[in-house]
This record gives C-alpha cells, sequence and structure tokens, in this order.
C-alpha cells in the first residue's frame, strides 16, 4: 500500500493547499455577493419552502422536494458529523471548528446554485427525474466529455471510496462498543443495502425520509441536553476555538494552518458544498421552479454544519480530552462517555449506524444517477453495484488513516471539474433566482419555463406551464 500512501500524500499536499482552499472560498464569496447573499436574506423563505416540502406529495413524476432534501441530508449527515469533526479537531485543533462553520456559511451559496442548475437541466427518467453536474457540464456547456469526467470521479469518490469511510466508522464504532467482528458488521450492512437499493430511487428516498429526520433530532436532543449541562463552559468554548482558528492558542500543535485546512477538508466532507455531490438529489424533485430546490439544498448546508456538526464539536470540546490521542469515532464516543456514562459508545454505535447508513443510500444513488449519464445499460449498473458491494466489505475492514486519506483526495479531484462549471453557468441560476423574487413579490407561487431565462437551451423538463401543472397534479 506504500504507492497508494505516496499518491494520496501528494494529492492532499498539492490540490488541497494551492487550489481547492482558495477556489472553494473565492468562488462561495462569489456567489454570495453575486447573489445578494442569499443563503442569509432567504433563510425564512428556506424554511417556509422546507415545511412546503414536508407536507406536499409527489405527483405523477419525481419525488417531493422534501424526499430530495433527505436523500442529500443523508449523504451529507454521516460520519463526517460524528467521526469527521472528532478528527478535524485532534488533528487541527479546536480552531478547526470555525473554518468549518465559516465553509459552511460561505458554501451554502454554492450549494445554491449548484442544486438550482441541476433542477433546471435535470432529464426524465421514466416516472422520475435524474440530472446533477454531468447534465449542466453537457447541456449548458456542450461539454460532454467534461460531464463523463465528473461522472467518473464521483463513481469513485461517491460510489466506492465515501462508501467506505461510511463502512469503516460503523464497523469500528461497533467494535469498540459490543466487540462484535467488523467483517459480520460490515456483511449485515451489505445486505441491509441490498434489499433497499434494488427497489430504486423512490424506495431510497422513502427510507432517507423516515432514517434522516428521526436520527438528526434524536442527536440534536442529547447535544442539547449536554451543552444544557455543560452552560458554563460555553463562553469558554467560544474563546478556544476562535482563538485556535487564529492560531493564538498555544495549545494547538499545527497552529494557524492545520486548524484551517483540517476544518475546511472535514467541512467540505461533511456538507459538500460546492462539490457536485447533493445536486444529483436536487433533481430529483418535482418543483414548479428551480430556486425552491436551490433554497431547500442551501439550508441542508446550515442543517449539517451549524447544527449537527456543531453538536459534536461542542460534545469533544466539553470532555476537554482532544489532545488525549484518540482520533475520530473513538474520540467521539469517549467524549460522550465523559458527558453521559457507560451507555455511550453503545448509542453513539447506533447513531453512526443509523448517519451512516443513510450516507450509503445516498452515495449509491449519486453513483448510480451518474452510471446512467455514462451509459444506460443495465450491464453497467450491475458492475457498480458489485464494486459498490466490494468496497464497502474493504472499508468495513481497514484502517481509519487510508480509508480518510482516499475520500479526501478523490474528493478534491472531483470537486474542481463541478466548481469550474458552476463558476460559468451561475449567471443561469442568478437570472432564475431573479425570476424567482419577481413572482414571489407579486404573490404569485412561482412557476418556471424554459422562456423565463432568455437564451435558455437544451432544457428539457420545462417546456410550457401547462406541463409543469400535469407535473404536480
Amino acid at each position: 500500500m506504500k504507492w497508494l500512501e505516496l499518491i494520496v500524500s501528494t494529492g492532499n499536499d498539492i490540490l488541497w493547499t494551492y487550489v481547492l482552499i482558495a477556489s472553494l472560498l473565492g468562488l462561495g464569496l462569489y456567489f454570495t455577493i453575486r447573489s445578494g447573499f442569499v443563503q442569509f436574506r432567504m433563510l425564512k423563505e428556506m424554511i417556509r419552502m422546507l415545511g412546503e416540502g414536508v407536507k406536499s406529495t409527489p405527483g405523477r413524476k419525481g419525488i417531493s422536494s422534501f424526499q430530495a432534501f433527505c436523500i442529500s441530508t443523508a449523504s451529507r449527515v454521516g460520519t463526517g458529523n460524528l467521526a469527521g469533526v472528532a478528527l478535524a479537531i485532534a488533528t487541527g485543533g479546536p480552531g478547526a471548528v470555525f473554518w468549518m462553520w465559516l465553509i459552511a456559511l460561505i458554501g451554502a451559496a454554492s450549494a445554491f446554485v449548484e442544486s438550482t442548475l441541476a433542477q433546471i437541466y435535470k432529464v426524465r427518467d421514466g416516472s422520475t427525474f435524474r440530472g446533477g453536474p454531468s447534465y449542466y457540464m453537457e447541456k449548458a456547456l456542450g461539454a460532454r466529455w467534461m460531464g463523463l469526467l465528473f461522472s467518473v470521479l464521483l463513481i469513485l469518490c461517491f460510489g466506492f471510496i465515501f462508501n467506505s469511510v461510511q463502512a469503516n466508522t460503523i464497523t469500528l464504532a461497533f467494535q469498540n462498543a459490543f466487540g462484535i467482528d467488523r467483517l459480520w458488521i460490515g456483511l449485515i450492512i451489505a445486505a441491509l443495502m441490498a434489499i433497499i437499493i434494488f427497489g430504486g430511487v423512490k424506495r431510497i428516498a422513502q427510507v432517507a425520509q423516515a432514517i434522516v429526520p428521526a436520527m438528526a433530532i434524536v442527536y440534536i436532543l442529547v447535544a442539547l441536553y449536554i451543552i444544557a449541562t455543560h452552560f458554563q463552559m460555553i463562553p469558554a468554548v467560544f474563546l478556544l476555538i476562535f482563538k485556535s482558528a487564529f492560531g493564538l492558542e498555544a495549545a494547538v500543535g499545527g497552529g494557524l494552518g492545520a486548524a484551517l485546512m483540517e476544518g475546511i477538508r472535514r467541512g467540505l466532507f461533511s456538507n459538500e458544498a460546492g462539490m457536485g455531490s447533493a445536486p444529483n438529489a436536487a433533481a430529483t424533485a418535482n418543483v414548479s421552479h428551480p430556486v425552491k430546490q436551490g433554497l431547500i439544498q442551501a439550508l441542508g448546508v446550515f442543517t449539517d454544519t451549524l447544527l449537527i456538526c456543531s453538536a459534536t464539536a461542542f460534545i469533544v470540546l466539553f470532555a476537554g480530552d482532544w489532545d488525549s490521542g484518540l482520533k475520530g469515532i473513538e474520540l467521539t464516543q469517549a467524549s460522550l462517555a465523559n458527558a453521559i456514562g457507560s451507555w455511550a459508545p453503545g448509542f453513539v454505535a447506533i447513531m453512526i449506524f443509523l448517519f451512516a447508513f443513510s450516507s450509503l443510500l445516498g452515495n449509491y444513488y449519486y453513483g448510480e444517477t451518474n452510471i446512467e449519464f455514462m451509459r444506460a445499460n443495465p450491464l453497467w449498473l450491475r458492475l457498480y453495484q458489485v464494486i459498490f458491494f466490494a468496497f464497502l466489505l474493504f472499508g468495513a475492514t481497514q484502517d481509519l488513516e487510508i480509508v480518510w486519506e482516499m475520500g479526501d483526495l478523490f474528493m478534491a479531484l472531483m470537486t474542481l471539474p463541478n466548481l469550474i462549471a458552476i463558476a460559468l453557468l451561475g449567471k443561469i441560476a442568478f437570472a432564475a433566482l431573479q425570476d424567482y423574487t419577481r413572482q414571489r413579490k407579486e404573490g404569485k407561487d412561482p412557476v418556471f419555463t424554459k422562456n423565463s431565462i432568455s437564451g435558455l437551451k437544451n432544457v428539457e423538463c420545462w417546456e410550457e406551464e401547462t406541463e409543469i401543472k400535469s407535473q404536480t397534479q
């Protein structure tokens, strides 16, 4: 494995330090300013749209906006929220939390742009829709080669590497809590996944809709209890985070550079803003205007990082043993045990199972829809499924470090093409936002057609208003 470790190390040093971080922050800031700070200005509208999505039911085509939100949140809310945050703090110090917050606040604008574009350029797939970066690269940029490159990188990243990360953390958590052999846990996960994924995107959406809200609420409630019982420590923890973020805290071994790098790496792994993954789920929603799903997906970034990741961060920092040498899920389990007692490792193992299992569902679907983009052939899909399960079992039994490092490398490789695409196409998302805002000011429920934006080409699902009405009935 020495060759793999060399590639991973070299890839991380070059891509993360000199290209990816600057691109993410720079483009996120540009989108934030260009959209009029959409992620803050329209926060109330995001919450309203999510509420409508909960109450709505999908029509004859697609799935509901809330179900699409749950698929993307299922992928976002995984081991990055429990293990990744702890790993960031252990490696980069408490200051990594600040940079995770920053990447979420800025990145939500990127999430809005990429998900709105995915809605505009989605395609019909029988009784559902599919889409994502590969589709808007081909249709809007006329660059199928770019879409194919992105699809390959996404399949490698989400379909294979990231599902290894999820399986790795589940099996490690269960081994620590219950002493169960990691291979057996991996086989059980594979069996459950097979039952669900062969039911298609609608079954994946139904399972995600059942798991995601429940697990998030339970975990946040436990975190709120811990925060309430450690209320007197909150000012000191905030001070530690901010001092460490700028290299002012002597206890941080890596200083400013380590805090910034780990915070952004783990933050991106967790909330996926700008990475090009969530748009694959956003495209499946049946909505009357693309901006509706763009707003909901931006809210998903806040939900992931500002709520769930912050909950883990405070649990770890309250315990005060973030520099004990423990990393990842083992540090989270130890910190929770410090706060709520010896039953914490078992609780974390169960939560990790729910979080990571839901991520496996989202990750699998992202890979499947990109297989469909590359070639709609059942044999290709079956091959993808075989390799998916092979990587799941691989991750279930491998060491923590190499699996996480592989995830970082492939995440960087797939993010860069998407950032280039949305930088070139952002003006279309901004035009859609203006159209949406105008209709809302007129007291309408916004409706989008291909004629809503002048010069729009290669749009398949927004022909005319009558078509949209028929889809939503």
